[in-house]
Order: C-alpha cells, then structure tokens, then sequence
C-alpha cells in the first residue's frame, strides 16, 4: 500500500470527500437550531430526508466511478499478481482487504471533517433561513449509525464490483488494459454522419418543446415532459458518440496530413476515446445540466422572495374596509411617519373566451364566467398619473407572474364587463404587471382600471342587488424612513387593533387575515428556506462529483500517455509544445461537456422559471458563472498534473 500510494490517495480522497458530504448532511437533521429553525415548515423532515437519497445516489455514483478507476490503474500490477502464482481468489481477497482498510480510514476522517463542516452548513441554512440563533457543534449518535450503515453497504457494492472485474478480466487483458484505444479512427461513412444529424436534431427538438410546455399547447405535460428528456438525453449522446468524432475527422481532413503536435494530442486521444467517453460524456453532461437547472430554480425562489411578497402585497402594511382606521390613529400617536392610499373597489363578471385562447379555455372545464375587480381611473392615478383613458378604454393590471407566461394577455383586446342584465363593452389599451391590489384581496386575479364614470356605475349596481366583492375598499400604508425597531412596533399594532383583518363571519368568528409585507417575505423564506438549502448542496455535491469525475478520468489518460510524452520529449519538443495541445485537449474534455450542459439547463429553467419567482436572468447567470469558475478550477488542476507527468518524461 505504501508504494502504492501515488494510485491510493486518489480513490482515499474521493471516499473522504463522499464520506464528509453525506455525514455533514445527515448531522444536520438533528441540529437543535435546524430543529427549531424549520418547526414551521411541515416539509423540512420529508425534505431532508428525501435529499438524503439523492445524495447517496451521487455518492454512490462517484464512488463507483472512482473505484473502477483505481482498479484500470492498478490493471498491471493485478495481472503480475497472477502470473507469478497467485489465485484469481486470493488477488481479490487482498484487494478487499486494502479496500476495508481504506473505508475505516476513509470514514473515520471524513465523519471528523463531516462534524467540523456541519456547523458551517448549518450557519448558511440559518442564514437563508433569516433565523437569529446560536449554532453549536452537534454531534449526533443517529448520523453517525446512519453513515456506517450506508458506507458498509456501499463497501459491499464495491468489493463485489471490484470482484467481478477480477474474476472476469482475463490475464492479457490486464496488461494490456490501460493501452487499449477504444476504437480506430477510420474515415467516416454516411451513417456516423446521419447518427450525428439526428443527435443535434432531437438535441433542437427539445429543447422547442421545453419552450413551449406551459404555453397552453401542450394537451400532456407529463408526457411532454417524458419526451423533452428523452430527446434531449438521447441527442447528447448521439452528439458525443457521431458528431463530435465526425467535425475532428473534417478538421483533419482539412489540413490533408499535415497536423502538428497540438493538433495531434490535442484531436488524436479524442478520437481514439470517444466510443468509451461517449456514455460518460453524455452522464457528465446531464448531471451537470439537471444539478444546475435544480439549483437555479432554487436561487430564483430565494432571489425573488422580496419581489414575490411585494406582488402579493404591494405595500408595507394593507388594511381593507376602514379596518386601517385604529392601525393609522395608533402610528400618529406613536409618531410614526407614513404615507397612505385609498382605492375604492368594486367587481363585475366577463367571459372569459373573449380574452383568452381556445387551449386555455379549456382548462376551465367548461365554466368560462369569470369575476374581476375594478378600480376607478382616479384612485390608480396615485400610482401613475400619466394613464389617460377615453371613453370606452381600460387597461389591464396586476397581471404578472405564471399567470401572464402560462395565460398571456396581448392588447388592444375588446372585453365585455357583465353584470346580471347590463354590459360594459370595453377597449383595453394596456397590459401591466403593477401590482395594487393584495393577493388575498383579488383571489389571484387581475384589475381592471376603468373610467369613473363606469366605475360609479357598477358600484351603483352592486350596491342595489346587494352581491359582488365583500371587499369595497383597500387602504395601503407605506412607513418612511423606519428602521427595524419601528416595523416591529407597527407589526404588534398592526395585529392588536385588527388592521390585518380581510374577513370576519357574522358570529365574528375570523375567517382570513391578511399579511405584512415583512412578514410575507419571511414567511417565503421560512417556506422555501431548506429546499433553497438542500437543492443547493446537492447541486454542489453533483458539481464537485462530476469535476471530480472528470479530473479523475484525465489523470489516468495522463498516466497511460505518459510513455508517448518521453517519446516526444527525447525527440526534441519542449514542454510548452506539449502543454498546447493538452490544453486544447482540456477545453474539449471540460469545455463542451460544460457547454452542452448550460445549454440544456438554460432551456429547462426558461421553460417553468416563472413558477418560482420573478427574476430568471441575475440568478441564472450567478449560477452558471459559479459553475464556470468550478470547471475552470477542475481543468487548471489536470493541465498542472499532465505538467507534472511532462516533467517526469525525462
């Protein structure tokens, strides 16, 4: 084992690394702070537990990536083994016995450094969380079983797939294991050219049926969505296996034999390996793709809480009906500066297929009469001035959100206001998102702003049959200039002179409260706190494990080109000449599977993004840089071991 040790800490460290993320994940479960900090979401447990799977998966992936590695590596050494006597049964028991031994040593550091990173990951959950506690270092008996468990069974897996390649291989090719180019390169035939085709092909196709998915066009989402995964899976891998190999061998064909040496190691080892890096190109590339996508949505969630309860309630504190009068009398006696707005509501009925298309239309089963609030052109003018309505105009607002991607709205649209016997035909000139109305107040739907005249009109009719909103007025209240004292202060006052009251029964039993701004924001965060949390650490256990994985996969190949470098290096070429093209070999090696995989994350937020918040681009972009900056760092590290390996050619 000690001579060993160059083959050893490769494999040692990919357990540690595996070890310390699952343990840390696990030992926070059973944090008090954690506890305490997720009590109000009824998820978190189920959350944890449900993220605690999928890290294993990509534990167990990595796991048995890196050990299949180390076993190639160690092909020479095996198969010596065997040709000086030894049983095929006594190698595998010796290799066994090395592969326990790693593990206890393995587990054991990586629980010690999975305990001391624990606390770190639990200060950032709190963090996100907006949770003012103390963490402390926690030491959990639970995990500690649970992380010997797993990694027992996992050692399992391991010595039985480490077994099978033993017993299986036979001597020769154990030798000749780490020589062997996975196939010739041959000149292209019209099959690998239609292969390649049809890869870029279902690659386009998906990527327009994620475009299209929650557009109204789409009959079967599932279905849909079954098929976007599937083409664009499939397409990845066809583009690895047919058109990637096809665009080098043009490139080659391009310089008519004269290649120089970047050329040659640069496309030379690419060719040779692309039948056997296809599959785990195409795996790299979506889990790379998947992890990013999970992680992105995740950030809008958290990115978007602000805006998110500033549409759901459009001002610090709502008050409706006159309930606000006791809120504003207590801020003036306490002396608290604000401003207030007052809008007077009323509500109609329109038919819902004038408006919208005949695929959205059916999702209402049928019913297509629809109610709908309305606000006076003169109270909407404390927001904005400049709208100006003639007769017979109105405009559209507080349509944002999903609501306007998955049901979209195009003016100037004719829509028809209904009430009992008497009709309003409108003309709506514009569409906007300014939200004015609280959520709980409109149900979710939007405004429409119309001319006073109109709006007395319908006020007058719904005073006379007695129906419509119960709500008939909305009272906003903007602090200025408050600090974090004074929101606490109003948040009381807010509660105890019932200012946050939106409905109250008959028997006075209270039937709907409304929110603060503040609150609404806190409560988002607290909503969507751990699965920010946990979607983020499995998007980073996924991107150190498919860096890694690629690291790992590029040190072998530099071991295995190691004689060719002390050809090289004996003839004549320096080692910046040599440098070049392994370079350029690397940009490909990390550069497209990365490419490939931000192009597929990208069509898969932009397809749903409106779902979990309101900004798409700022988190999508901070995202993919991190994810950059993380394979830039995995490719520095293989072109400074490939450096390493030139170095020790001579």
């Amino acid at each position: 084992m000690q001579k060993n040790m160059r083959h050893y800490y490769l494999y040692f460290f990919a357990l540690i690394f595996s070890v310390t993320l699952f343990f840390s994940f696990v030992t926070l479960q059973y944090n008090e702070s954690i506890i305490a900090a997720t009590k109000a979401s009824g998820t978190a447990s189920s959350g944890f537990e449900a993220a605690s799977y999928m890290l294993y998966f990509i534990v167990l992936f990595f796991v048995l990536y890196a050990n299949h590695l180390f076993i190639k590596r160690r092909s020479k050494e095996i198969g010596l083994y065997q040709l000086i006597g030894m049983t095929k049964g006594l190698v595998t028991r010796l290799i066994a016995f090395e592969n326990i031994l790693l593990f206890i040593g393995a587990v054991s550091i990586g629980m010690v450094l999975g305990l001391l990173s624990s606390r770190l990951f639990a200060m950032i959950l709190l963090k996100l969380l907006q949770f003012d506690a103390v963490v402390t270092m926690t030491f959990s008996k639970v995990a500690v079983v649970n992380t010997l468990m797993v990694f027992g069974i996992l050692l399992v897996i391991i010595l039985i797939q480490m077994a099978f390649m033993v017993r299986k291989t036979s001597l020769l090719s154990l030798f000749n294991a780490s020589k062997q180019a996975d196939e010739r390169v041959k000149r292209f035939s019209l099959f690998p050219m239609m292969m390649g085709a049809i890869g870029l092909g279902l690659i386009i196709y998906g990527y327009y049926r994620s475009t299209v998915l929650f557009t109204g066009q789409t009959t079967n989402l599932f279905v849909s969505m079954v098929v976007i995964l599937a083409t664009t899976i499939g397409g990845t891998y066809l583009v690895f296996r047919f058109s990637v190999a096809f665009l080098l061998n043009l490139f080659r064909l391009t310089k008519k034999g004269h290649l120089n040496l970047t050329d040659v190691l640069a496309l030379t080892p690419i060719m040779h390996r692309m039948k056997g890096n296809a599959k785990s190109l195409t795996l790299i590339t979506v889990l790379t793709a998947v992890s990013l996508a999970i992680t992105t949505l995740s950030y809008i969630s958290y990115y978007s809480a602000s805006n998110t309860a500033e549409d759901e309630v459009p001002a610090d504190y709502i008050a409706v009906d006159g309930r606000g009068e006791p809120l504003i009398q207590a801020l003036e006696q306490e002396g608290i500066a604000f401003e207030q707005k007052t809008f007077r509501l009323t509500s109609a009925q329109f038919d819902l297929a004038t408006v919208f298309s005949d695929d959205v239309i059916g999702m209402f089963q049928g019913n297509t009469l629809a109610d709908v609030m309305i606000l006076p052109l003169s109270d909407y003018h404390q927001l904005n001035r400049e709208v100006q309505l003639n007769e017979g105009e109105a405009i559209i607002t507080g349509f944002s959100g999903f609501q306007a991607n998955i049901m979209p709205i195009e003016a100037p649209i004719d829509l028809t206001l209904l009430h009992q016997e008497s009709e309003f035909p409108l003309r709506i000139k514009e569409v906007n998102d300014t939200a004015v109305l609280a959520w709980r107040v409109t149900a979710g739907g939007f405004i429409v702003v119309v001319e006073d005249s109109v709006f007395n009109q319908l006020q007058q009719l719904n005073s006379d049959s007695a129906i419509g909103y119960a709500t008939q007025e909305q009272t906003s209240i903007n602090l200025t200039d408050a600090d974090e004292e004074t929101y606490k202060l109003v948040e009381k006052l807010y509660k105890q002179t019932g200012a946050n009251v939106l409905f109250e029964s008959h028997e006075g039993n209270t039937v709907n409260k409304l929110s603060s701004q503040q609150s609404t924001v806190e409560y988002n965060l607290n909503l969507y706190g751990t699965t920010i949390f946990t979607t983020a650490f499995l998007g980073l256990a996924f991107l150190l494990a498919t860096g890694s994985i690629l690291y790992f996969k590029q040190m072998s190949e530099a071991d295995e080109e190691a004689e060719s470098y002390r050809i090289l290096r004996k003839i004549g070429f320096t080692q910046d000449e040599l440098l070049r093209g392994i370079m350029m070999k690397q940009l490909f090696n990390f550069g497209v599977p990365l490419l490939i995989g931000l192009l597929h994350s990208y069509f898969a937020v932009k397809s749903g993004w409106f779902l979990f918040g309101t900004e798409m681009t700022t988190p999508l972009l901070i995202t993919m840089t991190l994810y950059i900056a993380m394979y830039i760092v995995f490719a520095t590290l293989t072109i400074s071991y490939y450096k390493k390996i030139i170095k020790q050619a001579l």
